[in-house]
């Protein structure tokens, strides 16, 4: 049987300090993303593999998604990626509970196993051939 985890020790604010440092580190460019919109030419380069290839890569439209995640629209930023609307998402839950259990005094506690890495891996590959193919139109994002 195993034990339960032991709390860590040190307060409340040393213990936070790793979450809102994580938190400020992407504020930080999430910030500069929502007030220079990407949505208008000319303001961000044009991605190298689009631009050396032709196809959308995974991250292709994840500016103007996390633009229009800053303002709330989920529709708007699936619809630019998906992909990095739902990591974005699984994202806040991860630094939640990071943030709960740094107050509870309780370890972080995550890590991906082999087996969730190979399907994180495989889910970007499937992502990335289906929003090249025709079939998958819907998941490229839209034309600026």
């Amino acid at each position: 049987m195993n034990a339960p985890p032991v709390p860590t020790a040190g307060s409340v604010p040393r213990r936070l300090v790793r979450p809102l440092a994580a938190l400020v580190a992407v504020a930080m460019p999430t910030a500069f993303v929502a007030a220079v919109d990407p949505n208008i030419p000319g303001h961000y380069p044009v991605c190298p593999v689009l631009q050396a290839t032709g196809w959308w890569c995974p991250g292709c439209g994840g500016l103007r998604c996390v633009h229009a995640l800053t303002r709330g629209e989920l529709l708007t930023a699936a619809h630019d990626n998906l992909l990095v609307t739902l990591l974005a998402l699984a994202a806040l839950v991860l630094w939640l509970r990071w943030t709960v259990r740094a107050l509870r005094g309780r370890p972080a506690g995550f890590r991906l196993t082999g087996r969730q890495t190979v399907l994180l891996l495989l889910a970007l590959a499937l992502f990335t051939v289906l929003r090249n193919l025709p079939v998958g139109a819907g998941l490229a994002p839209p034309a600026v």
